[in-house]
């Protein structure tokens, strides 16, 4: 995979520190901005949209748990 994309949420607060994303037609690869030759991890195109939403998910869930509780 060659065509690396910064997240659109990495700016220059961050430090452009953030992850990356390319994408074929059968695969999407993630990978950290700060260290790009170490581990990469690879989806099938269409299982990533099923894994972000569940990170989505997840992530509602923690922080609705959270408000209840303070």
């Amino acid at each position: 995979m060659d065509n690396w994309r910064k997240s659109s949420y990495s700016g220059p607060d961050d430090g452009n520190e953030c992850v990356e994303i390319a994408n074929s037609p059968t695969h999407i690869a993630i990978r950290d901005s700060k260290a790009p030759a170490r581990a990469t991890l690879i989806f099938p195109a269409g299982a990533f949209t099923p894994f972000i939403e569940s990170l989505k998910d997840d992530h509602s869930a923690v922080t609705g748990s959270a408000g209840l509780r303070g």
